[in-house]
């Protein structure tokens, strides 16, 4: 063993060997850099020899040299290689949380990419030459849109509602239903960042059923908000009873020093009611009832960044921007860019909304979605006897912990590949194509939905079952 150790050539003899140049031209490295992923490299061979795991040519042959540099080369690859790539979702969950939520259109995309790529006016006023502030950007637009007297935007929704809990109830009484304690992504729960922002939660009504008296007996001079969380989670059905905001706003204007605060989750600026799917309350029409603060998603429903948003009655708004957490949690260039992209689509009407992808693959039509599958399943038997193909109606999800209640009406593929299983095949399109393709595994049979698939991406994916 000692023989064969001693028989792996030094470093500085592989620094000399043409290939180390090679690696060096073809990868834009340092040789710094680069040699210290080769040490690497001899310290893993030099473990596996005197663990007797080494399977690789002995040391002291050209093969042992080239089996160096292959290493070497894999390991640059991966190392210099992203981690965050883009997919094809082929799942039909439009809000797909494990697949980055909203996709972004093509107008925030290209304002994103014209300010990160150079210097902008983010905390700077052009007509008075003087510095500004980064919320003047999309307040006006939020403002315009939901009819809220104020706006600003932080990193995400549990950003906000820990931010307005802090800065408005902190060492106070806020009131919220049982029914509404819920529990999002990545186990975060309503009581415990209440917990956390120094407001005292006070419980009221039972998980099923809460009365406008269990609020009124509940409000006492300490009490600072009484808030409502919209369940876009999860739905409660069957005996139940639960108090509209407009009842809670009237309330709170009859207790002083008393606020009305409703965390509407999802952000739907769009009335999705109108082409009968869900029931989603448009943060307009809680801004109009009276709320004096109300905060929501920007990767949602909205169609944009992951951020936070915060509107409502400027004096409040006011606040909550001078608090000290505003600057831990405020939002950088690029997703106010992204915001502002999206928002101005919402700004122009309902025909330009059609141009975010969210609201496009929710109000694309069952013909449509027929119409392209059929049209992709005989491309693909045409040109290919390996895989057997049927559509079938299914339905498609909203995602996001967003509707979980709304089905929408799709044709689904199922394909049955000739010698490779369903699971097989997932796991082919998974890690060996580039983009990667996710879809779904049923009854041995791998399912696409087009509804999250745009044309582009349709003959990519054509293409990638044409070669497997």
């Amino acid at each position: 063993m000692k023989e064969t150790l001693r028989s792996i050539p030094p470093v500085h003899e592989l620094q000399h060997h043409p290939q180390f140049k090679v690696l060096i031209e073809q990868n834009q490295l340092d040789a710094a850099a680069l040699t210290s992923l080769l040490k690497d490299i001899l310290d893993e061979t030099r473990q596996a020899i005197i663990h007797q795991q080494w399977l690789g040519p002995l040391p002291g042959t050209e093969s042992f040299i080239d089996e160096i540099f292959q290493q070497l080369q894999y390991k640059i690859k991966k190392q210099l290689s992203y981690t965050l790539e883009k997919v094809i979702n082929a799942t039909g969950t439009i809000l797909h949380t494990n697949l980055g939520r909203a996709r972004l259109s093509n107008a925030a995309i290209q304002h994103v990419v014209e300010v990160a790529q150079n210097y902008s006016n983010l905390e700077y006023k052009l007509n008075e030459g003087e510095r500004g502030s980064r919320h003047s950007h999309v307040e006006a637009l939020i403002k315009e849109i939901t009819g809220a007297e104020a706006a600003m935007v932080v990193n995400n929704n549990a950003a906000a509602v820990y931010l307005v809990l802090r800065a408005l109830a902190k060492n106070k009484e806020v009131i919220v239903s049982r029914g509404q304690l819920v529990e999002i992504g990545g186990s975060f729960r309503i009581s415990s960042i209440m917990e956390e922002s120094g407001a005292t939660l006070i419980e009221v009504g039972t998980t099923n059923k809460t009365h406008l008296y269990d609020y009124e007996n509940a409000v006492t001079p300490d009490t600072a908000i009484i808030m409502k969380v919209h369940t876009s989670n999860f739905k409660v059905i069957g005996f139940t009873k639960s108090v509209e905001s407009e009842e809670l706003i009237q309330l709170t204007k009859t207790r002083e020093d008393v606020l009305f605060y409703e965390d509407l989750g999802s952000g739907a600026l769009f009335d999705l009611r109108n082409h009968g799917i869900g029931d989603e309350p448009v943060v307009k029409e809680v801004i109009g009832l009276g709320a004096d603060v109300v905060t929501f998603s920007g990767d949602k429903l909205l169609g944009g960044p992951q951020a936070g948003i915060i509107a409502g009655k400027k004096a409040i708004i006011d606040r909550l921007k001078k608090h000290q957490l505003a600057r831990v949690v405020r939002v950088d260039k690029m997703t106010l860019a992204a915001l502002e992209g999206t928002l101005l689509d919402y700004a122009r009407g309902e025909k330009t909304m059609k141009n975010i992808p969210v609201i496009r693959d929710l109000l694309i039509s069952v013909n449509e979605l027929d119409e392209r599958a059929a049209n992709f399943v005989t491309n693909l038997l045409q040109r290919t006897t390996a895989f057997q193909a049927n559509i079938f109606q299914a339905t498609s999800q909203v995602g996001g912990g967003t509707m979980p209640d709304v089905e929408l009406p799709a044709r689904v593929i199922a394909l049955r590949h000739e010698s490779l299983t369903a699971e097989q095949l997932g796991r082919k399109l998974r890690t060996e194509s580039k983009p990667a393709i996710i879809g779904r595994i049923q009854k041995d049979e791998f399912l696409i939905d087009l509804r999250t698939v745009t044309k582009e991406e349709e003959e990519q994916l054509l293409d990638t079952l044409l070669h497997i």
